[in-house]
């Protein structure tokens, strides 16, 4: 495996890239942090995505943003009903930059996003997309996921989502109080089924945990 990070000149905000051993281009997959940030745990996560044989690159939607102003609008538009998603353009650069790379097949390119994240990933990819996400019983965006469920379904868009019981908020961060190793081992490995069954023929946006 090989691991860098990426420069702002490159992606804005910058990045950390982690790449599989061997020649062959790869399926690429743009990783959306949570509130925190790109932390060691996002790290973490892009490095697993590798491990199994993706291009993966984890973008920072902070470091050229205010974020407590960046984080107060976006929670002002969730409780009205009508997020303003500030990174989605970037979002958009990094998967034109990932599918540009000689690593990298550009017609198997995909997003997965985590909290946050995981509504950026879908508007990243656009939302006519196979779609996997998992949500936690015991939090707000729980209802978001049940409706979000309906609409792809109503749409007939191939999707797959999941509400963990007793599960609660960043129950996938292992590093975190809220981490539910029962729940994030089920979401990861529908994550990895969902990527090897869709990801060789369209974009697929997932949302692995809230």
């Amino acid at each position: 495996m090989n691991t860098r990070d990426v420069p702002r000149n490159i992606v804005k905000g910058g990045g950390f890239l982690a790449l599989p051993d061997g020649d062959r281009p790869r399926p690429g997959v743009v990783v959306i942090h949570e509130i925190y940030g790109l932390n060691d745990n996002i790290r973490a996560i892009t490095q697993r995505l590798a491990g199994e044989g993706y291009a993966a690159l984890a973008v920072d939607l902070f470091s050229d943003r205010n974020k407590p102003i960046c984080m107060a609008r976006y929670m002002a538009g969730m409780l009205r009903g009508s997020v303003n998603r500030f990174g989605v353009d970037d979002l958009k650069l990094a998967l034109s930059y990932l599918a540009s790379m000689p690593e990298v097949d550009p017609d198997r390119i995909g997003a997965i996003g985590f909290c946050m994240g995981g509504s950026f990933a879908i508007d990243a990819v656009q939302r006519m997309c196979p779609v996997v996400g998992s949500y936690p019983d015991k939090d707000f965006t729980a209802s978001a996921g049940r409706a979000l469920d309906v609409a792809l379904t109503r749409h007939d868009i191939p999707h797959d989502i999941r509400i963990y019981p007793g599960a609660r908020h960043s129950f996938f961060n292992d590093t975190g109080r809220g981490y539910n190793k029962s729940a994030a081992d089920d979401s990861w490995a529908r994550v990895l089924e969902f990527f090897d069954a869709n990801l060789n023929r369209k974009k697929v946006a997932i949302r692995p945990g809230a």
